[in-house]
């Protein structure tokens, strides 16, 4: 009975394999709306053996983008290294935003789904990303007032660039990015008319 039971969990795992091998092609080149039939078509398997894997969408988004956690992480902390905060920040930033332009999914996710529940991936990330900010504006070059919470403002308005210009100019973001940091320089920085987000507003926001 074992040996026979044995083929069959092989067999489950390389479909599960497929499909999010399938899946992470489909959604960097369709976004996370495809059709999930196409996944399924793609990895050569069934709708049927698509659902016994995944049985929810978000259960598939979550394999597949599970590694992103990681490598943001791996960015921030190269961008910890490098001898100019305000640089590392740019590179933490512009690094960021390369993912964004270079897998639609992902660009979606970022966009539409509110932060998971928080794992030590996440925390970690989070440590990073306030050590890069807190690094540049003890420089003296981002502005004082900006928050981690801010961080959202700059890859909302560059999902919506580089989702609304991919067709005809994928680029542009890259400009938008560069117009964005120039008003993140210390030098640049005037009174802000309202106070920052709240960390719990982010989820708030997104769950609308």
């Amino acid at each position: 009975m074992t040996t026979r039971s044995t083929p069959l969990r092989r067999d489950a795992q390389r479909n599960r394999e497929r499909l999010v091998c399938a899946a992470r092609e489909v959604f960097a080149e369709h976004g996370l709306d495809v059709a999930l039939e196409e996944v399924a078509r793609r990895a050569g398997v069934s709708i049927g053996t698509l659902y016994n894997r995944f049985p929810t969408r978000a259960d598939l988004v979550e394999a597949v983008f599970a590694d992103r956690v990681e490598t943001v992480a791996r960015i921030a902390e190269h961008a910890l290294t490098m001898d100019d905060p305000w640089e590392g920040f740019v590179h933490f930033v512009e690094q960021i935003c390369r993912l964004l332009a270079a897998d639609r999914g992902y660009n979606d996710l970022v966009a539409r789904v509110p932060p998971a529940v928080p794992t030590e991936g996440h925390l970690r990330g989070h440590r990073l990303m306030t050590e890069i900010v807190t690094r540049a504006q003890g420089s003296g070059a981002l502005r004082p007032d900006f928050t981690l919470e801010d961080m959202a403002f700059v890859t909302w308005a560059l999902t919506r660039t580089i989702e609304a210009t991919a067709q005809v100019s994928p680029g542009a973001w890259r400009r938008h990015l560069a117009l964005i940091l120039d008003g993140l320089r210390a030098s640049a920085a005037h009174p802000l008319p309202e106070p920052p987000l709240r960390p719990g507003d982010l989820a708030q926001i997104m769950n609308c």
